[in-house]
C-alpha cells in the first residue's frame, strides 16, 4: 500500500469516527495519517526523528522552526485530549487539522 493510500485510509477511518460520534478514534486516525507523511518527509529530508509514534511526530512538527505558524499550531490541537479540548476554545475537527499539516508536507515530499 502506498503512503498516499495509507493516509487516505486513516483519514477515512477518522471521518467514520466523527460520523459515529467517536471523536477519540477520529483524533487517533488523523494523528496516524500525519505520522505517515511526517515519516516520509523526515526520511527524504535526511532528518533524524523519522522514528517514533504519531505523538512524537506531531511534537516534531510543533518544534520545527521552518514550518509556518499554522502548520506548527495544528499539532497542538491534535495532541489535545478530547476531554480537554471540550473545555478549550479550539477547533474540534481533527481531519481539517491533519489536512493542514498533510498539505504542507506533501508539497515538500
Amino acid at each position: 500500500m502506498s503512503w498516499q493510500e495509507q493516509i487516505e485510509r486513516e483519514l477515512g477511518k477518522a471521518a467514520e469516527g466523527l460520523q459515529n460520534g467517536n471523536d477519540g478514534l477520529a483524533r487517533v486516525c488523523a494523528r496516524r495519517a500525519v505520522a505517515v507523511a511526517m515519516h516520509l518527509w523526515s526520511t527524504q529530508q535526511d532528518r533524524s526523528g523519522s522514528q517514533g509514534d504519531a505523538m512524537h511526530q506531531l511534537r516534531l512538527i510543533q518544534e520545527h522552526p521552518t514550518f509556518p505558524l499554522p502548520i506548527r499550531e495544528a499539532p497542538q490541537r491534535l495532541l489535545t485530549k478530547v476531554t480537554e479540548q471540550q473545555r478549550l476554545p479550539m477547533t474540534t475537527d481533527p481531519i481539517t487539522d491533519a489536512r493542514v499539516i498533510l498539505d504542507h508536507l506533501k508539497s515538500h515530499i
